[in-house]
């Protein structure tokens, strides 16, 4: 039976058509999950807890159910995650039957293959590309599954579904390949691999509205809840061990919520008073500034911040 089966066929002609554009895409993404699984001999699926991945995992178990899903996933910790996040993303592994990699930065800067960054603005975002090549070298990965989207950022927005990556783990436009017909070449030499995005042609409402429909658990703070926050950059950075305000800085607490988790020295959060699924759709419908944009301070380091990074293996 077809999985989204559960769409009411009285609903008005206009959600039935935003259904119906969710439905493909749910059925592009797990087309491309079991051709991926099929065609590679060791993927691997990046998975940080947040909305994207959520979303990408749980398209996996339902590509392959009843059976287990067939490859681990992986996670790239900074250790400056926010405390809800890793404790979700311990019990969705554990409720899914997924294997989970740990990656750890820190254990990349102990045994002295990166130095950790250091000053009241530092952050260990940038540090986590030596610890995923490592990783997906030690691992023997040839496919690593990602949750990036076209439309959450320029460098993202000419990405292919397949993206080529070297030896080194580097990407180069020249060694792209056409994707007509939605047809993938995924031939690679050894040492090389592909970043698969699956969920590539999704914006953030679908994402939502796909979280919606089935009723999928996501760390808390995605909604609305009180916090100590402080202003940066015209952002609400949330106050933790990690991140301290500097002089002049005031800390208040403040109704927020965050549109997309990452290591918490980079990540801010919004104001806002949602705290259904519901409200946040509501709220994602009029946004004008995607996710990223919005409440991510690694991407403001330079205007081709994102894309340097691309090209180094950072995504």
């Amino acid at each position: 039976m077809h999985f989204c089966d559960y769409f009411d066929s009285h609903q008005s002609p206009s959600l039935n058509r935003v259904k119906s554009a969710l439905r493909s895409l749910i059925d592009e993404s797990v087309t491309i999950i079991r051709e991926v699984a099929a065609e590679f001999e060791r993927p691997v699926m990046l998975f940080s807890g947040g909305k994207d991945s959520v979303v990408m995992l749980h398209l996996a178990v339902r590509a392959f159910s009843p059976a287990r899903v067939p490859f681990p996933v992986m996670h790239i910790d900074t250790g400056h995650n926010f405390s809800e996040v890793i404790e979700f993303r311990d019990r969705a592994v554990r409720d899914l039957d997924v294997q989970l990699i740990i990656g750890s930065v820190q254990a990349s800067i102990d045994a002295g293959r990166i130095q950790d960054a250091t000053g009241p603005r530092a952050s260990r975002n940038p540090l986590q590309t030596v610890t995923l090549l490592d990783s997906i070298k030690e691992h023997k990965f040839d496919a690593v599954f990602g949750g990036a989207r076209r439309d959450e950022e320029r460098a993202r927005a000419k990405e292919r579904v397949y993206s080529h990556r070297d030896a080194f783990g580097q990407w180069d436009p020249k060694t792209q390949r056409p994707e007509l017909w939605g047809i993938y070449n995924g031939r690679h030499k050894p040492g090389e691999h592909f970043r698969i995005f699956p969920i590539s042609n999704w914006t953030e409402l679908d994402i939502w509205q796909f979280i919606s429909d089935y009723n999928i658990e996501l760390p808390s703070i995605y909604y609305a809840h009180r916090r100590q926050v402080f202003r940066r950059d015209n952002m609400w950075m949330a106050v933790s061990p990690f991140l301290k305000p500097e002089d002049g800085e005031t800390v208040s607490e403040e109704l927020v919520r965050f549109r997309t988790v990452g290591d918490a020295t980079c990540t801010a959060a919004i104001e806002s008073s949602a705290t259904t699924i519901e409200q946040v759709i509501a709220e994602t419908s009029v946004a004008r500034i995607t996710e990223r944009g919005a409440t991510r301070a690694d991407d403001r380091i330079s205007e081709a911040g994102m894309e340097d990074r691309k090209k180094l293996g950072y995504f």
